[in-house]
């Protein structure tokens, strides 16, 4: 519940016999592009609008080792001059990546402490692309801040504490921090509508069937051991993240839209048929 940081419903794995490990609240995880809207909130924060342009082109970084690091896009192609909100919806490696150069990553990293990150992130030009660890919850939760337009809300997960005699002992108090101003929030939203609408997720949320307005993102690590959709209504923030215990491969063409998006859809069709939109 993006309003209260409430958590509705929550899976660690899929057989608690099998392993008692959650790897919705204990593993760290590379988030994938499901960060680049993180990145895109910190340029709008600092006077970038959607129509912003930015160039997706490679780029070439030194590194300690004496190699260079040279990202790519997903399909191997660069595309030249686009908008910000282009380069969110088609989710352009080297638009986050220029963007993030152009910001700074000090910027970026106090962007995602203040969506609610609290694992390391070293401040290397990858972290645009979500190379550093995160929780999955607190990912998830980050999304709050979109959702109820700029105020995100920590998650919780005990409703009270009560006594043999039902007596209230103890009740978690909602914790909420203003992440963005509700104008800047609408600018993100309507970029992450796109995802949805024409972008990366239009295959397996709207072309789905799940025509209520939501927004979201697409995640895929760069070798195919993580895939993540994030998405969210107005009422409600969801989360998929799928990999193997011991990183690898999860398949040939391991896509965020592919695979994660579609269980995301068929929870959320099932929750709104079930309560109004």
């Amino acid at each position: 519940d993006p309003r209260s940081g409430a958590v509705r419903a929550l899976i660690g794995g899929r057989n608690f016999d099998d392993s008692k490990f959650n790897r919705a609240t204990q593993a760290l995880r590379q988030p994938g592009s499901t960060f680049k809207p993180i990145v895109y909130a910190a340029a709008i924060q600092n006077g970038r609008p959607p129509s912003y342009i930015i160039n997706d082109a490679p780029v070439s970084v030194p590194q300690l080792d004496g190699t260079n690091w040279e990202p790519k896009n997903y399909d191997e192609e660069f595309h030249g001059p686009m908008t910000m909100r282009q380069g969110l919806y088609q989710s352009r490696n080297l638009v986050a990546v220029n963007m993030g150069m152009e910001l700074g990553e000090p910027t970026i990293i106090d962007e995602a402490r203040k969506f609610g990150l609290t694992s390391p992130i070293p401040p290397y030009p990858a972290i645009t692309l979500g190379s550093a660890d995160v929780y999955p919850i607190e990912m998830v939760a980050s999304y709050s801040a979109f959702a109820t337009l700029g105020v995100r809300a920590s998650p919780i997960g005990i409703l009270k504490v009560e006594n043999a005699r039902g007596e209230v002992l103890w009740e978690p108090t909602p914790v909420r921090a203003q992440v963005l101003s509700p104008e800047e929030a609408w600018l993100m939203v309507d970029m992450m509508k796109d995802v949805v609408q024409r972008g990366t997720a239009w295959g397996s949320v709207w072309n789905a069937g799940f025509r209520i307005p939501s927004g979201g993102k697409t995640g895929t690590t760069n070798d195919g051991t993580d895939v993540w959709y994030i998405g969210y209504t107005a009422d409600l923030v969801a989360g998929v993240w799928m990999g193997l215990d011991q990183p690898q491969r999860i398949k040939t063409n391991a896509q965020g839209g592919i695979l994660a998006a579609p269980p995301w859809t068929t929870f959320m069709k099932g929750v709104y048929s079930r309560k109004p939109a």
